[in-house]
């Protein structure tokens, strides 16, 4: 209520008093008739007189409450009754939440879980039950990158290979509270969130950069910055997955996103010679190979051919050996039935063989009788070159 000048113009209504009722006392400190002693001028009201102003105003604003016998204020059981409905009435309002469209509310009684809500709106009991409502579909991203980092995780995107290499990695892990379904009598994952993890985005980065670790301390540079990233992603993305799992954390890991690795600055011209000396040696290598694919098969046709033309002259000179033995035997049992007439067969035979290609004519003296024949030489000549 508005302090009121109660001063006595127009009305004559008493001296001047402050805000709370009280009658102020004058500076030099005397009790002006209703003070307590001198030396307490410019002090703030006693207690009592506090206590008077405020039974007054409440007796202003129920007048019907004191009656007219100037009795002091009293509580009605109606008064009651509608001030109780109020307190209830707003206890109960106080307990209505909406879920979000991509939330689960997670509800607990006494801090102990008491079961899980879905998109809309709610009722819990204040003061007796409590909700924390979990972005189950937001995608969130943790990134391992080194930056910011300070201390011992200063370089935590340098990690070693198992051929004691250094190589520098940045990725990021893509994660969300799964929605998936649990055995009966465990937590849905909404709640294991809730009781299990305490600063989620520092537990998945630190998980990440373990897991990662572990992959590349498996593997050697070389197919970890060329042609190997793939495998080290899907590597990474399982021993994420299981670590979380094991720490009941509610979290699926949608993917990892790794950045191209590379040698860490102070030894990229190190390795740029070391990959160009290796790049020359496979060259050289590569050269040598495609000399060798030419010359072995030319070599090997060649050693092939001698082979076959060997065994083709033994065989021919085996054959000739058995067909000279088999003409052998034939003219030895020939010789045996008839010496004389096989014995002028072979001479015959013998004399062509030696003069057939000669150009003469022998006549034999006693054939013809002494008489010499005729002899048609021009086409016995021509009849042997065509023989021939």
């Amino acid at each position: 209520m508005p302090w009121q000048d109660n001063t006595g113009k127009g009305g004559g209504r008493g001296p001047v008093r402050g805000p709370w009722g009280q009658t102020p006392r004058p500076p030099g400190g005397g009790d002006n008739g209703g003070g307590k002693g001198p030396g307490r001028g410019g002090e703030p009201p006693d207690l009592d007189e506090l206590l008077r102003a405020s039974k007054q105003r409440l007796k202003r604003a129920f007048p019907g409450a004191g009656g007219g016998g100037g009795q002091g204020f009293q509580w009605s059981p109606k008064m009651g009754a509608f001030a109780g409905a109020g307190l209830v009435l707003l206890w109960a309002i106080s307990g209505i939440y909406q879920v979000g469209p991509q939330e689960q509310g997670v509800t607990t009684t006494f801090g102990k879980y008491a079961g899980l809500t879905g998109p809309g709106l709610h009722w819990r009991a204040p003061m007796i039950q409590d909700v924390k409502l979990v972005p189950v579909d937001k995608q969130q991203t943790a990134t391992i990158d080194g930056s910011g980092a300070s201390g011992a995780n200063a370089q935590e995107n340098l990690m070693l290979t198992s051929d004691r290499n250094i190589v520098d990695i940045s990725f990021t892990v893509d994660w969300k509270i799964s929605r998936a379904s649990v055995p009966e009598g465990e937590l849905p994952n909404a709640a294991k969130f809730i009781f299990n993890i305490e600063d989620p985005e520092e537990m998945v980065k630190a998980v990440a950069a373990a897991a990662m670790r572990e992959t590349i301390g498996a593997k050697e540079l070389e197919p970890i910055i060329t042609s190997g990233q793939a495998d080290v992603v899907e590597q990474t993305r399982v021993r994420i997955q299981e670590t979380l799992d094991s720490y009941k954390s509610g979290i699926e890991v949608l993917r990892v996103n790794m950045e191209k690795p590379e040698v860490p600055g102070a030894v990229r011209d190190a390795f740029a010679d070391v990959i160009k000396a290796r790049n020359e040696k496979d060259r050289m290598v590569n050269e040598a190979q495609r000399e060798s694919n030419q010359i072995i098969p030319v070599a090997e046709g060649d050693a092939l051919k001698i082979i076959q033309e060997a065994r083709a002259y033994s065989a021919r000179v085996e054959a000739d050996s058995v067909g000279q033995a088999d003409r052998f035997n034939k003219i030895y049992e020939e010789y045996r039935r008839a010496p004389q007439v096989t014995r002028q067969r072979m001479y015959l035979e013998t004399v062509e063989s030696v003069l057939g290609d000669m150009n003469k004519i022998i006549i034999d003296k006693k054939a013809s009788g002494g008489v010499v024949p005729y002899l048609p030489l021009n086409e016995l000549k021509s009849n042997s070159q065509q023989v021939n």
